[in-house]
């Protein structure tokens, strides 16, 4: 069987790799990138919740960003750390809007991640709210994983991902 992080750039499969899984669940902003109205790129930070086969990113509607999307809903995605070496999860799909009534389960699940407890009374305050919300749906129609150890980008210098008996960069912790 191929070991997983020896799968190609863009195969949906990388999302089962044990970085990608930690970067799923990390309460970590995904960044959000799409064209917009006018044609020029636009890239939000938002929360999202992974539910196994869905990014779903939600907010408060109507919104001008659930406009554009629906417009051009392909986007793309990156989940990554600002720690050494850095890691990024690399998701691209097309985005499908969903309007609900109510706190978007997702929303609550999402922000959650950081700890229930420090959100509990402002989610209960947005419940009571009952807010008209939109859940950005994406399925992932192509998976990129860079961990700067294994997995390197395509252009990256061979000097960078020379052989592994090379003296490690110093911020890559062997």
């Amino acid at each position: 069987m191929t070991e997983l992080l020896d799968l190609p750039q863009g195969d949906v499969r990388l999302l089962e790799t044990d970085g990608a899984r930690r970067l799923l669940a990390a309460n970590l902003p995904a960044r959000l990138a799409f064209t917009a109205a006018d044609g020029t790129p636009r890239v939000l930070p938002i929360n999202f919740w992974w539910n196994g086969t869905e990014l779903i990113m939600t907010g408060f509607a109507p919104s001008k960003k659930a406009r554009m999307l629906r417009l051009r809903p392909d986007v793309a995605i990156t989940i990554d750390t600002d720690s050494l070496p850095p890691e990024a999860l690399l998701i691209r799909g097309r985005a499908e809007i969903h309007e609900i009534d109510g706190l978007a389960p997702e929303y609550a699940q999402a922000m959650n991640k950081g700890g229930a407890e420090a959100n509990a009374d402002n989610l209960e305050f947005l419940r009571a709210m009952r807010p008209r919300m939109e859940r950005i749906v994406v399925r992932p129609t192509w998976v990129g994983y860079l961990d700067f150890q294994n997995r390197f980008p395509a252009g990256a210098p061979d000097w960078m991902k020379g052989p592994r008996s090379r003296t490690p960069h110093p911020g890559h912790q062997d």
